[in-house]
């Protein structure tokens, strides 16, 4: 059982996610940027080898503009050696990566041009995998998308556009549960047609769920990995006290996580903490699984 945390370290000093603004794009912008990025993303994984934090989501914003029409830099070229440099550290630390695009990627959107902008997003974000020349088990995951007023058809939607994606792309895309509109039963539903993996988002069970257990709910997420998927991916979370329903907390409540895992632990999966501070609680998280 690997544990890690999202995109940001808050004890390092520095960014992986550096950008700048759209009117100001350069190649010599691009470049800074890019340098300063996967310099920062050496020292993150540094910092989780040591720490025995062992999974990690590198964030979209490691490329600024990727996957924009203005962005006419050969970044792919220009950093090779350097995401091959980082993905040999990876292998060589077992550790597992994921991404995971913004909101703004939609595979199931009525508007053509989302679903083309979103496209060009998963194609970035895996170029990025298969630069550092990671296996099949480092996913892009992403939320099912919009309701629509019609959810059938919108699920009908996302298996179709599914299915026209690259294969480079669909050999790494996984589905997460969300918290307001396609729970693990919908998520379930649409690997049964495309065997798509369902990633396990316990917090978003939490808030929407068809009254499976936890253990249950767990077990069936697993079932649809394959073995070159890698084991079950987790997110993790708990309510923030006092708070709108489904805000993240801000640090790990330990006893909670303690009792998350011994429902998880029967099962072979990683566990990625959706939380607040970020290292500080994955910390934790890694001292309570030993």
């Amino acid at each position: 059982m690997k544990i890690g945390y999202p995109c940001i370290n808050t004890s390092i000093g520095c960014t992986a996610n550096k950008t700048f603004r759209l009117s100001s794009y350069s190649r010599q912008n691009m470049v800074s940027k890019i340098e300063n990025n996967l310099s920062c993303l050496k020292k993150i994984l540094g910092y989780n080898s040591k720490n025995n934090l062992l999974f990690f989501r590198i964030g979209s914003g490691i490329i600024p503009f990727a996957s924009h029409t203005v962005c006419d830099f050969k970044w792919q070229d220009h950093f090779k050696k350097d995401f091959a440099s980082i993905g040999n550290y990876i292998k060589k630390q077992d550790m597992r990566i994921s991404m995971h695009p913004d909101q703004f990627v939609l595979i199931n959107a009525k508007n053509s041009e989302i679903i083309k902008r979103s496209v060009k997003e998963l194609e970035y974000q895996s170029r990025v995998l298969d630069l550092m020349k990671l296996k099949e088990k480092a996913k892009i995951q992403i939320h099912v998308g919009g309701v629509y007023k019609d959810k059938e058809k919108s699920i009908q939607r996302f298996i179709e556009n599914c299915k026209k994606l690259t294969g480079d792309v669909k050999k790494r895309l996984v589905i997460e549960n969300d918290d307001r509109s396609y729970n693990l039963r919908d998520c379930l539903k649409i690997h049964k047609k495309i065997k798509i993996p369902v990633v396990f988002d316990s917090f978003h069970h939490e808030c929407l769920n068809a009254g499976e257990s936890l253990k249950d709910a767990i077990t069936s997420a697993a079932k649809t990995w394959g073995k070159k998927d890698g084991c079950l991916m987790i997110d993790y979370s708990s309510q923030e006290p006092m708070k709108r329903k489904g805000t993240h907390a801000k640090t790990i409540n330990p006893e909670l996580f303690k009792k998350f895992v011994k429902q998880a632990k029967t099962t072979d999966c990683d566990i990625m903490l959706e939380i607040k501070d970020k290292e500080k609680s994955a910390l934790k998280a890694a001292s309570l699984i030993i």
